[in-house]
């Protein structure tokens, strides 16, 4: 199950929950119960590993 990131818009309480893909996302705050909770979306980090990511990085042949 992945765990998403949320933030209020009212008292800023940041927090992760799990949760399955059908499940509705949280719009209520847990510590204000304010409905101004919001997911945040962060850049996934990418990480090349190995040889063939790049034109000089292969092995020799031809093009």
């Amino acid at each position: 199950m992945p765990s998403y990131h949320y933030r209020c818009k009212n008292c800023g309480y940041d927090f992760s929950q799990y949760q399955s893909f059908d499940d509705d996302p949280i719009t209520v705050c847990p510590q204000c119960h304010q409905e101004q909770v919001r997911k945040v979306f962060s850049a996934v980090p990418i990480e090349f590993k190995g040889h063939g990511f790049y034109r000089t990085d292969r092995s020799g042949g031809k093009d």
